[in-house]
This record gives structure tokens, sequence and C-alpha cells, in this order.
């Protein structure tokens, strides 16, 4: 049976995004929202800008200076700067970093260490909130 399914027209579908993905949501619809490692109050929109912005601040190639982030919609913004030289962990590229995260809540700050393969995304391994050296 399983083999006569696999080799004709019939199938099996399931929605992949829920996989990645939670649903929020709201009176009227449902909207997907990307899970941001930073904060869970950070929307799809925010996430996005602020991945961006992470790259360019992580990569080895770059200056090493600090990048900025907004999203006018939400009025939320963010900053990400590099600490310290990229360093190998795993077959991945490192680099630790500290985050500011202003939005209607407040501002907080971050620090965290994030990787990424080869030619591949950075993605954020840690996170916790930036203690201020003793």
């Amino acid at each position: 049976m399983v083999l006569a399914c696999l080799t004709s027209a019939c199938g099996v579908t399931f929605p992949m995004a829920s996989l990645f993905l939670e649903a929020e949501t709201t009176s009227s619809t449902t909207a997907v929202k990307a899970t941001s490692p930073l904060s869970p109050e950070l929307s799809g929109e925010d996430w996005r800008r602020a991945k961006g912005a992470l790259a360019v601040a992580l990569d080895p190639q770059g200056s090493g200076s600090s990048v900025s982030w907004d999203n006018p919609d939400t009025e939320t913004k963010g900053n990400f700067a590099p600490v310290g030289q990229p360093f190998v962990s795993s077959d991945e590229i490192c680099r630790a970093f500290l985050a500011t995260l202003v939005s209607k809540d407040g501002t907080r700050s971050l620090q965290g260490t994030a990787c990424r393969p080869s030619g591949g995304e950075w993605a954020i391994k840690d996170i916790k909130p930036w203690r201020k050296p003793a």
C-alpha cells in the first residue's frame, strides 16, 4: 500500500510552517509570527530586521563596529555590537555580541553568542541579560 502510494499521484501533506513558526491569533485572522531568540515580544518583522543587522555586525570581514536596526511600524529598535574576534566552534564561525533592544516596554541589554556554518546564516546560540562587569 505504501509503495503504491509513493509511486502514484497520491500523497500526504501537512503545513511545514508549523514546524518553524508559531501562530499568533488576532480577533479576525491568524498571523504567522517568527519566534525571536532575542525577545518573545519582537514581531516577525522586528526579528527580520534585527537578523539583518546581526549578520552585518558579526561579519568577520566587516569593520567590527555596531549596527543598528529599527521598525517604525512597531517603534521597536536595537543595536548589535560584536565583542572580540570571531572564533571557530564545531565547524562554525562564532562571535560574541552585545545587544540593546528598545521597545514600548523599555530598554534591555543582552549578551550572547551567534554562530554560522560556512555560507549559512547566523543563529544565536546563547543569549542572556547583560551584566556590567564588576
